[in-house]
């Protein structure tokens, strides 16, 4: 993945150290990282799993 395939939080403040999103298109996962560095890949999940994911965060969250 190239660095333009990553997109930071919405929730990032400033500098890398934020999570990073992408799609990876080969295996059709959402992978997360903590820096905008692609092999620093912290998380990898299917769509349904990272959904799950934050729907937990969410409820958890409120």
């Amino acid at each position: 993945m190239s660095a333009s395939d990553w997109q930071k939080s919405s929730y990032c403040g400033e500098g890398e150290s934020c999570i990073h999103i992408a799609h990876a298109a080969v295996d059709h996962t959402v992978r997360l990282t903590e820096s905008g560095d692609p092999a620093g890949v912290i998380l990898s999940a299917t769509p349904h799993a990272f959904a799950a994911l934050l729907d937990a965060v969410k409820e958890n969250h409120a």
